[in-house]
């Protein structure tokens, strides 16, 4: 007898496996075949974790620490994040309203888990982070992309995004420094997205993974400074991974109203449990400890990131907005669309991302993963000798094009 094929389900349908990840895999897969793969595609920090952040966790172990710890996470490292948000911003906020999970993106999707549903609609202005629409999908709801113009600098235009919103509106993610742009909303559009929020009632999902990482004096507009009113209707997701090297870990951390930090501990609390005790004592070092890391990272990535901007404009046809925050430049390659190498066409970024990787070894992601086609993004996470390689390949690349 044939054995039955057992169908998925239909949530499973409409949802692809992360495509940074997926190219990840695929450089890597590459580079252990033996080919001179340049990863631009990875989004991590090119440094180790913290020696104190190590200790801490061999602490953890060597006391065996290793069992179940509450929901929610420790106390003491609820304690430390909202005396962190205290310090660093002048936030309130109690323990209860702090959640730790396995990672920043565990944490939105049990955001969305708790908020969204069948017919509603979240607005996600894009380029955006690869995970958003499909964790609002997977919540039943539909994502609405807001679209940004380079000729802005990737700011949101409030006019626009007036264009976007409906009845069935019932939020907006906010992601500054972004992840893929590396740029910053302003203080006028966040005050826009504010005003838009409290009148209809939105609940705001302000990503600040990368607000440690951010490049010139300016101090990094938050829609919390520009508009303390919507304190009870946003959700801030945090973490570990970006500040302090610690992307293998898993710890990140979501802060905002009781009632919502709450739902999204009862989807926790049915899934994970709680995140990895051994991590959350790691991350604890890292919260409340020297803050000096974070700035060194900064320190190293901005000549990084002058260098590839430089490098990148400075190639004929290709545009690219100078990021100010975060660690990724994301060119516009366009002009160079329609072109061709042995016979086969460059018909968007999915086919320049793999014709960089298979002819000039370089991995990159395509910007029709980040919902703009017309770019690609690299990451500088990674060393000048690198950075350098990579430019001359992508140059000698681009040439070869006709």
């Amino acid at each position: 007898m044939d054995s039955q094929v057992i169908s998925l389900a239909e949530r499973v349908r409409q949802i692809k496996p992360s495509p940074t990840l997926a190219v990840d895999a695929k450089a890597k897969a590459m580079k252990a075949a033996g080919a001179d793969i340049l990863n631009f595609s990875v989004g991590e920090p090119d440094f180790d974790t913290p020696s104190h952040v190590c200790d801490a966790a061999k602490e953890a172990i060597d006391s065996r620490f290793t069992r179940y710890t509450p929901v929610p996470g420790i106390l003491e490292l609820r304690k430390a994040i909202v005396d962190r948000f205290a310090a660093d911003h002048g936030w309130q906020y109690e323990p209860e309203q702090v959640q730790v999970s396995c990672g920043g993106k565990h944490g939105l999707y049990n955001m969305c888990q708790a908020l969204f549903g069948p017919g509603d609609e979240v607005l996600v202005p894009a380029p955006y982070w690869v995970s958003y629409p499909p964790m609002i999908q997977l919540a039943g709801a539909t994502p609405v992309a807001v679209p940004l113009a380079e000729e802005s600098n990737f700011d949101l235009d409030p006019a626009i995004l007036d264009r976007y919103v409906s009845d069935r509106t019932r939020g907006i993610i906010i992601n500054s420094p972004s992840n893929p742009t590396g740029s910053v909303f302003s203080g006028a559009t966040l005050a826009a997205i504010g005003k838009l929020a409290l009148e209809r009632g939105w609940v705001v999902i302000s990503d600040d993974i990368y607000d440690t990482i951010v490049y010139g004096d300016e101090p990094l507009p938050h829609i919390l400074d520009v508009d303390p009113r919507l304190k009870d209707q946003t959700v801030i997701l945090n973490g570990v991974s970006k500040s302090f090297a610690m992307t293998g870990w898993r710890i990140g951390y979501s802060v905002g109203p009781k009632h919502i930090i709450g739902a999204m501990n009862k989807i926790q609390s049915q899934s994970t449990s709680n995140p990895s005790s051994i991590a959350q004592k790691a991350a604890l070092a890292a919260v409340r400890g020297p803050q000096d890391f974070p700035v060194m990272m900064k320190e190293a990535f901005l000549p990084r990131r002058d260098r590839i901007v430089e490098a990148l404009t400075a190639i004929a046809g290709v545009s690219c907005v100078v990021p100010k925050g975060a660690f990724y430049v994301f060119p516009n390659f366009a002009a160079y669309y329609g072109k061709s190498f042995k016979g086969k066409v460059i018909d968007g970024s999915v086919a320049m991302a793999d014709y960089l990787l298979e002819e000039a070894q370089l991995a990159t992601v395509p910007g029709a993963a980040f919902g703009a086609d017309a770019f690609v993004r690299f990451s500088f996470a990674t060393s000048m000798e690198i950075i350098e390689a990579g430019m001359r390949r992508l140059r000698e690349a681009l040439a070869g094009l006709s």
